[in-house]
């Protein structure tokens, strides 16, 4: 039997122990949802304040929240929701600086993201053979996984601006109508078997306009059709309510997900102690 190399068994020990995300439950829409409208609010908060000093300060939380995400070996309710967060906030400024700062349109700029989710949903597919979030139990796949969440955070945050600015739905119309988009998946899995894979990444690109376009709604000012009370301040309300939320799964730990059946090697047929000759 050959012994494993050093190499061989660093990155083993690098490779997760259980699942790295949680189970899908009511709770993970709800702390889902709120984390795009708070990504929202604090994306543009920070651009107001500074345009550079944001990007980086966005850059920074995500490089740090990740890198502890994929250091840990196993769901941390804590650590992942912190990484969801701080990729809700650099999503949004890398999908708000395409308008911004290359005057790309919203249409473009939602196609663009469209594309990208797409590459990275087809060779996440060629790769690993399945989409589901209940097989993140390797770091390639993890990879694959937060790759296809930031792309669903720009293309969400482009496509909200598109329904909202573009073609002048304003924000409260634009949340209402994602709101019933996102109903669409939940019942087509619910009532008529629709893939429960298609459904769930279905309904998780819809989170990300649906948050951010409540959070605009409740943050603009009346002449954007919004309620003025501050990017700022509906930031750290969304946080306080989030945090209070993610405490609680931390504590109950109803949302780590089972561990798979290992698979048993099927039983060779037994071997008489002597063979006829």
């Amino acid at each position: 039997m050959s012994v494993p190399s050093h190499r061989h068994r660093a990155a083993l020990s690098r490779e997760p122990l259980a699942a790295k995300v949680p189970e899908i439950t009511a709770m993970f829409w709800v702390i889902k949802i709120l984390t795009t409208g708070m990504g929202e609010a604090t994306s543009d908060f920070l651009i107001k304040v500074n345009i550079l000093l944001g990007g980086v300060v966005g850059l920074v939380a995500f490089v740090l929240a990740l890198w502890w995400q994929f250091r840990v070996r196993r769901y941390i309710a804590v650590v992942y929701w912190l990484a969801v967060a701080m990729v809700a906030v650099f999503g949004t400024l890398a999908a708000d600086g395409l308008h911004v700062e290359l005057h790309v349109p919203y249409i473009g700029s939602t196609i663009f993201y469209a594309i990208i989710l797409a590459v990275v949903f087809y060779l996440w597919r060629r790769s690993e053979g399945t989409l589901s979030i209940h097989s993140i139990v390797t770091r390639r796949r993890e990879t694959y996984y937060w790759l296809t969440v930031l792309a669903t955070f720009a293309l969400g945050t482009a496509t909200g601006d598109l329904t909202a600015m573009t073609l002048h739905l304003g924000y409260l119309a634009s949340g209402l109508m994602f709101t019933g988009l996102i109903l669409i998946p939940a019942l087509a899995w619910w009532r008529f078997g629709m893939n429960e894979i298609v459904a769930f990444w279905w309904a998780y690109v819809l989170t990300r306009p649906l948050g951010a376009s409540f959070a605009d709604w409740l943050s603009k000012p009346h002449i954007l059709s919004g309620l003025n009370y501050g990017d700022g301040q509906v930031a750290a309300v969304a946080t306080v309510i989030i945090a209070v939320l993610v405490g609680y799964v931390a504590v109950a730990r109803n949302d780590i997900q089972p561990p798979l059946a290992p698979v048993t090697p099927p039983r060779s047929a037994p071997v008489s102690e002597a063979e006829p000759t």
